[in-house]
């Protein structure tokens, strides 16, 4: 029997729909995410739900009650102890803000008075719609919301194959796929920090296929822009169909909403492409480049950052020194790592001193602003390192204010890297973390670019503050960390802002709202880079991505790989070196200079390119990219050899893609004496360097080439 449908809601892209109904009794259904419909009121008369004895998960926003019995968006513990809400459409607005359409779809309990607002805003060029709930307890008592999704998708398919992201300190972004069965795939993180280190809130969909293809194919990918606890499951009912709920993790965070209360919760992030995963991904790097990323696009400077090259030990002699090395080598500014500050209990390591914002006297008895200014007359921008939201116990912030540090009272507080968690769930806490922000911008007259660390996760929670209200924890500190962000944006605009949390940790899209860029990964290693920036840039854009060259030995593996190697894996993110440039040889200090000069040369298409991904480190002995501006004018490849090839093989063939097949394109190997194709400087059409013609002849482990093509 057909299902007479209330009203028809479509949320559009250029190439995307996204279609509800309400059905006869007012529940709202998901009836289509795919390619973009001409014209959707056909499906006011689709069948939505065929069978009455079981519960499809064609709900757009299935809550605790009724006869829904599956994995829940919604889950809400009423006063007098009930658990049932059943939502029925009201209505629904749309309305144009920032480039982007929003439609707000109204949903009711009428026994409860509880309303669900759906808001999903649809960014038509760039194929990416947002969804978020705001959850208002229309009641006269308390609720306690106990699921609460940003999202719940439908997706029709005949196999799913999930690509997601594992790993951990120093080795973040690790890539694992699997055919998705019957049942429920979870995929979370109950850290409270560094939510992103181990796995990460983003996932991509490749739809009837048991292969994962970056050209070809159906490819839905999301991502859940919150830097705390987070969930996503993926639920494949007795029909077939894929249900992906994204949200918050309400593990320990019963939400307590007040009478006339709102919650809002943070966007989960929507594309879909028919250009397998890279057409995915460049679709998110489209819409975050304009919208997701703070300043994003945005050509960052090139640095040197003193953490590896001096850790604690250093003097203002050394930061001189090490200033005028990078203004030698042509890098754009100078980072002053960990180790700056303390001086009752001085930052020697990292045992002592995070939480006293002073600076160390003993070290640089000249002040910040002298370096700093140094720096500038250098030509050089000037950056500093904080940790804001961490105490060492041996600080006297930790003795001032014992009540401000995350425990579980009566247990004693476990530390981790020596230091505590300072509670953001309390205002006066987030007052002071925005104090560190501003009295460290106050240090120097120009500071350009703040690190901003964090480098333990949360252990035995508990909040002074909140008292009884322990179950806030995990979302007010998530939220505490915006805040302080929203009140440093708002003074401090211009600054340069790294999100670095021990690495990889808090790498979401809900930090980079307010962060420049991220920090990728501790390891430096240029080999491991290839794995964690080739996963990274699935979901994130190039422009977001730390990269630096290191000393060798490298300072975490071991692993040792030629210069040009780790120059040409750093240069295809945000270009930057970690290491002590006075045991560079003559010879080394050119190469550098060189790759340097080069990087600056094309640098604008790695921040702002559509990025195609030509060979994959987990499927070969390669990795290959590039990047192709809007305008296909002009690209750059970056190609590398992990292991070493019989000589037999002769060449690395690669179709290069994105480029116009019509017009001629210059080809020049940069940094080289000579170079590793045939081809070099020649002129050739897009349509030749698209067929497997363009063959880098890299044989041996770790060599590498880094290719300009500009148009005629």
């Amino acid at each position: 029997m057909l299902v007479a449908a209330l009203a028809l809601i479509a949320v559009e892209t250029d190439n995307t729909s996204l279609i509800m109904v309400s059905d006869q009794e007012g529940v709202l259904r998901t009836a289509h995410y795919g390619e973009r419909i001409s014209d959707p009121s056909e499906f006011l008369a689709a069948d939505l739900f065929s069978d009455p004895y079981s519960e499809s998960h064609t709900r757009s926003y299935p809550s605790v009650g009724g006869t829904f019995i599956n994995q829940p968006a919604l889950h809400v513990k009423y006063a007098d102890g009930t658990h049932n809400t059943e939502l029925v459409y009201k209505g629904h607005s749309v309305t144009s803000s920032d480039g982007a359409t929003v439609t707000s779809i109204d949903l009711l309990d009428s026994v409860t008075s509880l309303e669900v607002r759906l808001v999903f805003t649809a960014y038509e060029k760039e194929n990416v719609i947002l969804e978020h709930a705001e959850i208002r307890n229309g009641g006269k008592k308390e609720i306690q919301l106990l699921d609460y999704a940003s999202s719940s998708m439908t997706i029709e398919a005949g196999k799913y194959l999930l690509t997601h992201f594992y790993g951990g300190w120093a080795t973040e972004m690790n890539i694992d796929r699997e055919i998705l069965t019957h049942d429920t795939k979870v995929i979370e993180s109950r850290r409270g920090t560094q939510a992103t280190q181990c796995n990460n809130p983003s996932f991509l969909l490749s739809l009837d296929t048991d292969s994962f293809s970056e050209n070809d194919g159906e490819v839905v990918a999301g991502a859940l822009a919150w830097s705390g606890n987070f969930r996503l499951s993926f639920e494949i009912d007795e029909s077939g169909r894929l249900r992906v709920l994204g949200g918050i993790n309400p593990f320990a965070s019963s939400y307590p909403l007040a009478s006339g209360a709102t919650f809002v919760t943070p966007d989960m992030i929507w594309t879909r492409s028919p250009e397998g995963a890279g057409g995915a991904s460049r679709n998110l790097h489209r819409w975050a480049r304009k919208y997701g990323v703070y300043a994003g696009g945005t050509v960052n400077p090139t640095l040197l950052n003193s953490w590896e090259g001096a850790y604690f030990t250093f003097t203002t002699e050394t930061l001189l020194r090490m200033i005028d090395d990078a203004a030698d080598m042509g890098l754009e500014m100078f980072v002053l790592d960990d180790g700056w500050f303390g001086n009752k209990f001085p930052r020697n390591g990292d045992d002592a001193g995070l939480g006293d914002w002073d600076v160390n006297v003993s070290k640089i008895p000249e002040g910040i602003d002298y370096v700093a200014s140094y720096a500038h007359s250098k030509g050089l921008k000037f950056g500093i390192w904080i940790e804001p939201e961490m105490v060492n116990p041996k600080s006297e912030l930790a003795l001032a204010h014992p009540d401000w540090v995350v425990q579980s009272p009566g247990r004693e507080i476990p530390t981790a890297r020596n230091q505590w968690v300072l509670d953001l769930s309390n205002p006066a806490v987030q007052d002071f973390v925005f104090g560190i922000f501003d009295k460290t911008m106050s240090l120097a007259p120009s500071i350009d670019y703040i690190k901003w660390d964090c480098n333990r996760t949360v252990a035995s929670f508990g909040s002074k503050y909140l008292k009884k209200n322990q179950d806030r924890f995990y979302v007010d500190y998530c939220e505490g960390i915006y805040n302080v962000m929203r009140r440093i944006r708002e003074k401090y605009p211009s600054v340069i802002v790294q999100c670095c949390s021990s690495g990889g940790g808090r790498v979401d899209y809900g930090a980079l709202r307010w962060f420049n860029e991220i920090w990728t990964s501790d390891d430096t290693d240029a080999f491991q880079r290839a794995y964690i920036q080739y996963a990274t840039n699935l979901i994130y854009p190039a422009c977001v991505m730390g990269s630096h060259v290191s000393a060798v030995p490298n300072h975490q593996s071991g692993n040792v790989t030629p210069l040009k190697f780790r120059f040409d894996m750093a240069c295809s993110g945000r270009l930057g070196m970690e290491l002590q440039p006075k045991t560079l040889t003559p010879e080394e200090r050119a190469v550098a200079e060189r790759c340097i000069a080069s990087y600056k040369e094309y640098r604008d298409l790695v921040f702002r390119g559509d990025v195609y991904r030509l060979a994959s480190p987990y499927e070969g002995d390669y990795y290959s990219l590039m990047y192709v501006s809007e305008d296909r004018s002009r690209a750059v490849v970056f190609d590398y050899c992990l292991r070493y090839q019989n000589r037999a093989v002769g060449s690395h063939p690669l179709k290069l893609r994105g480029l116009d097949p019509s017009r001629k394109y210059r080809v020049r190997e940069l940094n080289v004496d000579r170079s590793s194709w045939w081809g070099d400087g020649g002129a050739y059409s897009g349509e030749f360097l698209s067929s497997g013609a363009f063959a880098p002849s890299l044989l041996t482990t770790y060599s590498s080439g880094v290719f300009y093509l500009e148009a005629l």
